[in-house]
């Protein structure tokens, strides 16, 4: 289940995703600053997820 917490470190470093010409800016912002943000409530969740399966175990 720990495994599972991987996906967001791998969608964190795979830069081919949001560093892109086409992609340079949202709002006046770098797509980097916005991609970077959205990982944190799907990771917060994950963390919650591995959390309670731990608890569920002891």
């Amino acid at each position: 289940m720990r495994l599972f917490l991987a996906s967001s470190l791998i969608g964190l470093l795979c830069l081919t995703f949001y560093n892109s010409p086409e992609f340079s800016t949202l709002f006046g912002f770098p797509i980097f600053f916005w991609y970077q943000f959205a990982w944190v409530p799907p990771t917060a969740l994950l963390i919650w997820i591995v959390y309670r399966n731990d608890l569920k175990k002891k």
